[in-house]
């Protein structure tokens, strides 16, 4: 039952907003009572938090599998982070779209919590940058710090405006996205 509130409310969320959702909606849309939901949850923010704090877990545990990855180039595992990002905005895009746009809902003490989450995931982006320029991979002269932002920029807006079932595949898109980054878009 947990896990059909936490999937209805997603979904709620991001149509509605945070705001706008009552737990009476909730437990409206899933034909039980607020008994059932406050079994589960202690409110509304703390669903939320546990929506923020699973999405959150789930992409660092895929990303440090990657980082792991011995075998793999920098750029390589540059190009699969780039990957995994975009294929969960397809796979999971309503989740997406509640962590990126429902995170002020939170409060101050969840915020940190997943913020120091955040930070790490971009952490082990920059620390392959870095590790990449040293090798010879990346050219040496960029700040590895602002290229990471970049790579995240331009990956995490897509969960606004990107339609897996439009004319561009999710795997197509990681390409261009690689392509933009590595090589930029002058001829």
């Amino acid at each position: 039952m947990k896990e059909k509130i936490t999937e209805v409310s997603i979904k709620l969320f991001e149509k509605k907003g945070f705001n706008a959702t009552s737990i009476q909606d909730i437990v409206d849309a899933i034909g039980v009572t607020k008994g059932t939901f406050y079994y589960y949850f202690s409110s509304k923010e703390q669903l939320l938090m546990d929506i923020h704090y699973d999405y959150i877990t789930s992409l660092l545990e895929k990303q440090n599998y990657i980082v792991e990855k011995s075998h793999l180039s920098h750029k390589e595992k540059i190009t699969e982070i780039i990957t995994l990002l975009i294929m969960d905005v397809s796979e999971r895009g309503p989740s997406a779209r509640v962590f990126f746009r429902e995170m002020r809902h939170l409060s101050q003490q969840h915020i940190e919590k997943i913020k120091k989450i955040r930070k790490q995931f971009f952490l082990n982006v920059e620390a392959l940058i870095k590790a990449g320029t040293e090798q010879g991979e990346f050219r040496k002269g960029d700040r590895p710090d602002m290229l990471a932002y970049g790579v995240l920029g331009i990956v995490n807006w897509s969960y606004n405006w990107y339609n897996p079932e439009g004319d561009v595949s999710p795997n197509e898109l990681a390409k261009i996205y690689v392509n933009i980054i590595f090589k930029g878009i002058e001829n």
